[in-house]
């Protein structure tokens, strides 16, 4: 898997990179926050590309120059970590996620814990929940797990 992909930072966030970005989040989401209504994935996708143009380093995993994942890093937090469902299994997540924490300097992140593969993921690569909320940022019902390593 990895000799046929690369990451590479995305200094300039041009229209069409945020739009295929914003795909592969949506997949992504669909495929993982099952605890997500189609109305909420809609709710919450226009905010998005502000999130991908917000994050002080985006890094990108391409394979044949098209997206198939990505993540977000801001000040040794990982603040997003999508994959697009065909490659997960593959060692991408683990790639993108210990070049954060090689490279950037990642030592803590939030995730919802009705996310649990999500959940195990990070847990394996070595960060633990040291609080939990019972709502999302936006004061939603989600529960999130703060985790650091």
């Amino acid at each position: 898997m990895s000799c046929n992909v690369q990451l590479r930072t995305a200094p300039d966030r041009t229209p069409g990179l945020v739009e295929q970005l914003v795909a592969v989040w949506e997949r992504s989401v669909r495929a993982t926050h099952a605890f997500l209504s189609d109305a909420e994935v809609a709710q919450i996708k226009p905010f998005v590309p502000q999130a991908l143009a917000g994050v002080g380093t985006l890094v990108v995993a391409e394979r044949e120059d098209a997206p198939v994942g990505f993540m977000g890093v801001e000040g040794g937090r990982l603040e997003m970590l999508f994959l697009d469902p065909d490659v997960r299994g593959q060692g991408l997540g683990r790639m993108l996620l210990t070049y954060g924490i090689e490279h950037l300097g990642v030592t803590e992140l939030t995730v919802n814990e009705q996310n649990p593969q999500a959940v195990g993921f990070y847990e394996h690569m070595g960060f633990s929940t040291y609080q939990r909320t019972e709502t999302d940022e936006e004061s939603r019902p989600y529960p999130l797990l703060y985790m650091r390593r």
